[in-house]
């Protein structure tokens, strides 16, 4: 099977929060259910699963539950002789978000504490606003994603050494050497072909089959907009639209959302489709970016929403949209084909994976910088590039964003395909863009300062 990360959070909070019931949110097709199942078999005797998204297909047998008397006694017929109790017992509640009202349901379980409960959901965060009794201080919520790189390499077959050797380089600011640089960077190009998908990761590691991957990343993409188009009537075809829009929009040189563009009306702007963007984020298919014009810690503090970059949540559904069967246009890092967009997506999904909240600098006069990010070491803002070609010393707007005092800006990153890692005099830190797999807001010290040659911008 496929090694997540989250299968430890999953276990971790069973284990140490048995007050609590936990909500794992995240996209459809990412693996939810398959890890979750993983876990609970191995940690209860007793383990029930009830797909609510199926039951309400069918017989929709919890839409009568109105009290959890209703619910124990729909619950023991799926069960057929294996509740217990809380010690031994761990109900698998899927798609709950089916079910606003069992959602809201979940605090009186909960505080009964007959058997141990955990769901999950692909919406739960719009559930939640529209649920009249928040079941908030019962649960947690904790958020899945597709495989990332480091685990795309492990069901590569990648051993745990080689992400070890790689994270302690890292760590002290010091290049991979030649051999494993290049293999690492074979990995990169396959992910950004697969993605992290869990079926489609499969498929390629046991058939290398692209043209089957390629079909199954076709298919989570139609589920996507099937989805969609069954959320609400009035916002169902533009939220698709949107959504159609975001590899385009990517493409542009400024890469943000062009409101005009969605219905072809000129005059709109963000809160005329704020429910779709909230949609399309919150549902996990879409990674949200916004716009930081006056950078200072903390960020958040300083977002416009007007000035708004969507990205796809998996980097092989970008590449799917994009190029079809020309792979070589991402395996071979053709000259004729710019990366830009995909490596961004792969950043991208990294932070957000680990709980970095993604802004990226606009300023007119300065121009963009991809990223910019807390550093809450030094409680400053950390500006991060992302580079495909070879010119990657030329940054104009990174170096003149680095140069304005008021922002007290003391790093920043620079990704490229260089092997190399660099720090130069203005605080700049060069490094291969595989590492990026390991920023979590903030840059590894380093005791020499490299002198590099800057190029004029």
């Amino acid at each position: 099977m496929l090694y997540r990360k989250f299968s430890e959070t999953i276990k971790s909070f069973l284990q140490e929060e048995p007050g609590k019931i936990l909500l794992v949110n995240g996209a459809r097709q990412i693996g939810k259910s398959y890890i979750i199942r993983y876990v609970c078999e191995k940690l209860f005797p007793n383990y029930i699963e009830i797909n609510l998204k199926e039951d309400f297909d069918h017989s929709a047998a919890f839409s009568y539950v109105k009290s959890t008397q209703d619910f124990y006694v729909q619950l023991g017929v799926f069960a057929r002789g294996r509740l217990g109790n809380a010690e031994d017992t761990i109900v698998f509640l899927d798609e709950i978000q089916t079910y606003p009202h069992i959602m809201t349901m979940l605090k009186y379980l909960n505080q009964e504490h007959r058997f141990r409960y955990i769901a999950s959901g692909s919406q739960l965060g719009i559930t939640l606003k529209q649920t009249t009794i928040t079941p908030m201080g019962s649960i947690s919520v904790r958020e899945m994603f597709p495989l990332d790189f480091e685990e795309f390499m492990l069901a590569m077959g990648t051993d745990n050494i080689v992400i070890d050797t790689m994270r302690k380089a890292y760590s002290s600011c010091q290049p991979l050497n030649e051999g494993l640089h290049k293999y690492v960077m074979e990995m990169f190009h396959l992910y950004l072909l697969v993605g992290g998908m869990p079926e489609a990761v499969n498929q390629f590691v046991s058939t290398q089959d692209v043209y089957k991957v390629r079909q199954i990343q076709k298919d989570i993409i139609d589920l996507y907009k099937v989805d969609a188009s069954q959320y609400d009537a009035a916002s169902k075809l533009s939220i698709r639209r949107v959504y159609d829009l975001i590899p385009s929009n990517l493409e542009n040189k400024k890469k943000r959302v062009v409101f005009k563009d969605i219905e072809n009306k000129k005059g709109t702007t963000y809160s005329d489709y704020a429910d779709e963007f909230e949609y399309l984020t919150a549902s996990g298919v879409a990674l949200a970016v916004n716009a930081i014009s006056n950078p200072h810690f903390p960020l958040y503090e300083s977002q416009k929403k007007n000035l708004l970059k969507l990205y796809l949540n998996d980097v092989g559904l970008m590449t799917q949209v994009l190029y079809k069967m020309n792979i070589n246009a991402v395996l071979r890092d053709e000259r004729s084909i710019n990366l830009g967009t995909v490596y961004e997506l792969v950043v991208a999904q990294e932070m957000h994976a680990h709980g970095i909240p993604l802004f990226y600098y606009d300023n007119k006069k300065a121009g963009e910088v991809d990223f910019i990010i807390d550093d809450f070491n030094t409680l400053s803002v950390m500006p991060v590039e992302i580079k495909s070609g070879k010119d990657y010393y030329v940054h104009s707007a990174l170096s003149t964003l680095m140069e304005n005092k008021d922002y007290g800006v003391r790093k920043s990153i620079v990704f490229s395909n260089s092997r190399d890692v660099k720090v130069d005099d203005r605080g700049v830190v060069y490094m291969p863009i595989y590492y990026s797999m390991f920023v979590s807001g903030d840059v590894p010290a380093t005791d020499v300062t490299l002198k590099i040659p800057v190029l004029e911008d």
